[in-house]
């Protein structure tokens, strides 16, 4: 009796310790990102197990053989059935792409502005909003491009800012948020009314002239011909720099990266003011926040760094050294456990995307791509 009393408790033992066994196997990860080579037309589909990170696919981009095109900014579809790609380089205008994400094959494209950029779906309007980030033209105001992604055809053109670049849209697909490197502003525009609702000079000051001369603060840029933009010398050149915008998920702030100034701006969208300033390493780039709120992760173009900042706290984590200069993109897991970091390298070094435990500040992961690793987005988990 003991002895059938001893092998049932052993069974039934061995059977939990099984059962949890195959629990921890069954919740295991995968991990889905696609980074852009912006110096290869190419886009890496890389996969993150938990442990190692590995080019799953390499995708051409592009049609023309013997120039590089550049893709520059990517992102997903609400419905994770599509992704979408800049390809910024032009004759003049670039071009948005639609992918595929079953076969990594082009669905559909449509001719933009000038170095189109970063770009965003509203899951409310099921609108694209894209900026164009005219890099090689004249200091005067560029637009966001908005698209209707299902015929892929450009319906509207918004004015913001010279050289506006990182944007993205609000959780409640409402608002679109981007910054204008060079004239040193915020921009929210509503997806809905198609037009700017606000916007905010980030370096604290009315524009003044970066040389001696004319004040050209209060005149008409839209008006003026491009010409006499570039022969007058005296354009206003923002100290602050900002590079990429980012909204908080839920406390009804806007975060910054003033790459110029070397910290990270926090804005208050009810009061619509900057009400803190974190200073950051050198350059700070691109940034993303957890989905839940928590952390915000920031990359460190200039000295090849990942900060992550405590949000609550208002404290940054130690700082992890990426696995080469010229820190790039970021974009982080939906169960808020890690950042993907894109690192461009130099000269003719392979692009590398780092993997990061963000509670734990901890580089855990990277793998080597495409030269000049840039844009950066999560895809899915499974």
């Amino acid at each position: 009796m003991k002895h059938s009393i001893f092998n049932a408790v052993r069974k039934g033992t061995l059977f939990l310790v099984a059962l949890m066994g195959f629990s921890i196997v069954s919740t295991a990860q995968d991990y889905y990102v696609y980074v852009t080579a912006e110096s290869e037309d190419e886009v890496a589909l890389i996969k993150f197990d938990g442990k190692n990170a590995t080019v799953e696919e390499t995708i051409p981009v592009g049609i023309w053989p013997a120039e590089i095109e550049g893709p520059h900014g990517i992102n997903i579809s609400p419905d994770g059935k599509y992704w979408y790609l800049s390809l910024a380089h032009g004759n003049p205008y670039g071009t948005l792409y639609k992918f595929s994400t079953e076969t990594n094959e082009v669905v559909d494209t449509v001719r933009l502005g000038l170095f189109p950029a970063s770009l965003q779906v509203s899951k409310a309007t099921g609108l694209l909003y894209c900026v164009n980030f005219d890099l090689h033209g004249d200091m005067v105001p560029s637009t966001v491009s908005v698209v209707d992604p299902e015929e892929m055809i450009e319906i509207h053109r918004i004015e913001t800012g010279v050289m506006p670049h990182g944007s993205r849209i609000s959780s409640d697909g409402l608002y679109h948020y981007s910054v204008g490197m060079m004239s040193g502003e915020l921009f929210e525009i509503s997806t809905t009314k198609l037009k700017v609702t606000r916007k905010l000079n980030l370096d604290g000051k009315e524009e003044e002239p970066a040389m001696g001369g004319m004040d050209h603060s209060k005149m008409d840029h839209s008006k003026m011909g491009r010409s006499m933009m570039t022969e007058s010398a005296t354009m206003y050149h923002s100290a602050t720099k900002p590079t990429w915008a980012i909204p908080h998920p839920t406390n009804g702030k806007v975060y910054v990266a003033g790459n110029g100034s070397d910290e990270i701006i926090e804005v208050d969208l009810e009061k619509w003011e900057v009400t803190n300033r974190f200073k950051t390493g050198k350059a700070p780039y691109n940034c993303d926040v957890t989905p839940d709120g928590k952390y915000l992760v920031a990359t460190y173009k200039g000295s090849g760094e990942t900060g992550i900042w405590d949000l609550n706290k208002g404290k940054e984590l130690p700082r992890i050294k990426n696995t080469r200069k010229v820190t790039h993109g970021v974009t982080i897991s939906p169960d808020s456990k890690y950042a993907f970091i894109s690192v461009e390298g130099i000269g003719g070094e392979p692009g590398t995307m780092d993997v990061i435990d963000i509670k734990n500040a901890k580089k855990v992961s990277s793998v080597d791509m495409g030269k000049q690793a840039g844009g950066i987005i999560f895809w899915k988990m499974e």
